[in-house]
């Protein structure tokens, strides 16, 4: 099988490496891609956004398999063109990856298929802004209505600055959605939807705020792990049903069947598991952690959900024990970050790249805000952990940042589904 991957993240990275394993792969391609990713596929620079280019690279490249890795080639419909011109491709359509490009549309599939999520409001004019507010009460969740790359949220007790934020967001024509806070601790799982066939992997949890004990603004995401000890074995299952499975027969219902992977966000609050968010795709960092324990190969999978056979898949094989992704991030994000720095020991075993280009004289310089990240395996969370850190200290990139306290929670036994009263 000859496999295109269109993206140039380290959730592509992570993608690509784990099509690698998989023996039914012959050919492996990545466009744009990343100084990492050159290690394992051919390159070939693209425009994702434009369907034409990528369709007709996939169809130039021979691709028996298209797999979209960000969300904005799915919003505009790159998944749809691809398929159109007879190569099976995993990722929604342009209507069904509105899941994730509206919030708006997608509580109202949500509440359609009466999967619980927080009480929100959309506000689309600064007139109406304190009143809404006036609504909600402390801490104040403010989020971009569309795509904001995991940085258009701010969750805050000032209303002051809860209101800036709004503000901000309209000013730029952004509608605004108020949405109340969810108690409990977060989890993101990731399902392989084909229509109302639905398959999860193991659930996971991500580190949103740039700094340690969750300080500082949202980013998107400075690390993550898998699996998670503190939750129920039977976690993925009940999330499943509760909520993945009726989301999945909604937008069946609708016309509009998702085919790809389906990422529900969800807290696990003291009254259920409640939807955070939704999107339509492997989600950046948890998919670094997630395949580096994956042992069933990756490309009959994602074939499979391409071209209508999940259902027929055996069940999943995972390796024991635990993965820890931590995210080097360049200085200055997550705001404008610095780049053109050279970075030592990029090329190491477990280091993947994202904001990454090789200059011509061969030196791996940083391209983007989230430039690496380091995925540790080990027998156990704390193991993994170790071995996350222990790596991390061959890379060097000058004032670069990272999170200390990845997983840290978990390891110490600090984390816990909290119970109703």
């Amino acid at each position: 099988m000859r496999v295109l991957v269109v993206g140039s993240g380290a959730r592509e990275h992570a993608i690509l490496l784990a099509l690698a394993q998989d023996p039914g792969v012959t050919a492996l391609a990545c466009a744009p891609g990343n100084a990492g990713t050159a290690s394992v596929a051919e390159q070939r620079g693209i425009d994702v956004l434009d369907p034409a280019a990528v369709t007709a690279l996939a169809g130039e490249w021979r691709a028996d398999l298209v797999v979209i890795g960000p969300e904005v080639p799915l919003v505009a419909g790159v998944a749809d063109a691809v398929r159109a011109a007879g190569i099976p491709c995993f990722g929604p359509g342009a209507d069904a990856a509105r899941i994730e490009g509206s919030k708006a549309f997608a509580k109202d599939v949500m509440a359609a298929a009466g999967v619980a999520t927080a009480g929100c409001e959309i506000v689309d004019n600064p007139a109406h802004l304190d009143a809404a507010l006036d609504r909600f009460t402390a801490p104040y969740v403010v989020k971009d209505d569309g795509l904001a790359a995991g940085k258009g949220v701010v969750v805050t007790s000032d209303r002051d600055l809860a209101r800036a934020h709004a503000m901000t967001l309209l000013d730029g024509g952004h509608p605004v959605l108020l949405e109340a806070f969810l108690d409990g601790p977060e989890a993101s799982l990731f399902c392989l939807v084909d229509g109302e066939v639905v398959v999860p992997l193991l659930p996971a949890q991500d580190f949103k705020r740039v700094g340690d004990d969750d300080t500082g603004p949202n980013t998107g995401g400075m690390g993550a792990y898998a699996p998670l000890p503190w939750a129920s074995p039977d976690l993925a299952d009940e999330l499943v049903e509760a909520v993945v499975a009726p989301v999945a027969r909604e937008m069946v219902a609708r016309g509009t069947p998702f085919t790809g992977l389906l990422y529900a966000g969800l807290a696990l609050t003291s009254q259920g598991p409640s939807v955070i968010e939704f999107n339509c795709r492997f989600g950046d960092p948890e998919t670094q952690a997630v395949l580096a324990l994956l042992r069933t190969p990756l490309a009959g999978l994602l074939h499979a959900t391409a071209t209508g056979g999940l259902a027929d898949v055996a069940p999943l094989e995972w390796a024991e024990g635990a993965a820890v992704t931590v995210v080097v991030a360049a200085e200055g994000y997550p705001g404008t970050p610095r780049l053109g720095d050279p970075i030592t020991g990029a090329d190491a075993d477990g280091v993947l790249h994202a904001g990454t280009r090789r200059r011509d004289d061969g030196a791996v310089v940083s391209s983007g805000g989230r430039v690496l990240s380091v995925v540790g395996t080990g027998a156990d969370l704390a193991a993994a952990r170790d071995d996350a850190y222990r790596r991390l200290e061959g890379v060097h990139l000058a004032g670069s940042h990272h999170r200390t306290d990845i997983a840290l929670r978990a390891v110490r036994g600090e984390i816990g589904v909290p119970t109703a009263d």
